[in-house]
């Protein structure tokens, strides 16, 4: 119990803290008991679903997190809480509106909370760019987990042995990926079609970028290390980390508004998920749990695979949230469940997650 109030302590304290919030605005603003416990509802399902979608974010974090030092460590866990439940959970849905409106700051704020209908509206118009930004990235992301030459375990044997050895082929994921973004946008109106198709090559763009300033420092951290000088960065890991985060967050802010198109809420239920998340990631990182069970991690990236491919998709299908998180929760499980399996068949590889 203290080890779990150790990693999950500062959460629940928030958690209090946005229901605290949320018992208040329901009363200011209903001014009845039944409308402050409908809006305390909708903020606990909107955390519960967004921790259920972001179960996967946790663990590639946790992959990604394991090689950066402890200070990296707790600037994302720091700096990336301020980006991703302020930046990504409240000024994103209001810069999307700003934009698409041509609105300034004061006037979304206040379309927001006096006129939440339009204001969904207006999101909600953005979908199709978002979905080929978010879904484009998140697909790259689990594309290039499995196309690596130098990968020798594979959870699913019959399709990842063939992809690593595509992997020889130079930007094979690519050029599936936009074969993908192509057949989807032959699907949609002209219009839609174009802004599909260039949100997923921005998409595509983000996570080459991002890739290549990893490549860079780490090619300079080598250098120094030659030198011999100590090193101890890991900001291309930080910035990959906070990119990955915001395209996780992308399909759980407009899903929110099938609950809700009160800004206030959705802000507050998704903080309280995306702290959780953060709260997972730390957990894995410390207890070793991803050497301790050596498929979660595939099975992670499978299910990254799968939302990136149902963002693409929901461009022109309207595919609810629930199968998302269902379907990421299968693979994940499987992957856990082979993990104790071959434990059990192979003890001499296992490994016990630290206390």
């Amino acid at each position: 119990m203290q080890t779990l109030w150790r990693f999950y302590g500062f959460s629940l304290i928030f958690t209090l803290f946005c229901l605290g919030l949320a018992f208040w605005y329901g009363w200011e603003s209903t001014g009845t008991v039944t409308g402050t416990a409908s809006l305390l509802w909708i903020v606990v399902v909107l955390s519960v679903l967004e921790i259920s979608l972001s179960f996967d974010n946790a663990v590639v974090n946790a992959s990604v997190l394991k090689e950066m030092d402890e200070v990296w460590q707790r600037r994302f866990l720091t700096w990336g809480i301020a980006f991703a439940v302020f930046g990504m959970r409240i000024v994103f849905p209001l810069a999307i509106v700003a934009i698409a409106a041509g609105l300034g700051p004061v006037e979304t704020v206040n379309l927001s909370l006096n006129d939440p209908a339009e204001y969904e509206r207006i999101v909600s118009s953005a979908h199709v760019g978002i979905a080929g930004f978010g879904g484009a990235f998140l697909a790259m992301v689990g594309l290039k987990f499995f196309f690596d030459l130098d990968k020798d375990i594979h959870w699913i044997d019959v399709v990842e042995k063939n992809l690593t050895k595509f992997a020889a082929l130079p930007a094979a994921e690519i050029a599936i990926l936009l074969l993908v973004l192509w057949g989807i946008s032959s699907l949609l109106e002209p219009a839609e079609a174009l802004t599909f198709i260039i949100a997923g090559i921005l998409g595509l763009v983000t996570f080459i970028a991002v890739e290549g300033i990893n490549t860079i420092l780490e090619i300079h951290e080598e250098k120094q290390k030659l030198a011999g000088a100590a090193v101890r960065s890991g900001l291309g890991g930080f910035l990959y980390l906070n990119v990955l985060d915001a395209s996780f967050s992308f399909d759980g802010v407009i899903g929110a508004f099938a609950l809700s198109n009160n800004m206030i809420v959705i802000a507050l239920g998704l903080s309280i998920g995306a702290m959780f998340v953060r709260s997972m990631t730390i957990h894995l990182v410390r207890k070793g749990t991803l050497a301790a069970y050596r498929f979660l991690e595939h099975g992670a990236f499978w299910a990254i695979i799968v939302l990136g491919a149902i963002m693409l998709m929901s461009a022109k299908f309207h595919i609810p949230e629930t199968i998302t998180g269902l379907i990421g929760a299968i693979l994940i499980g499987l992957s856990f469940w082979w993990s104790v399996r071959y434990n059990k068949r192979h003890p001499e590889d296992a490994e016990t997650p630290a206390d």
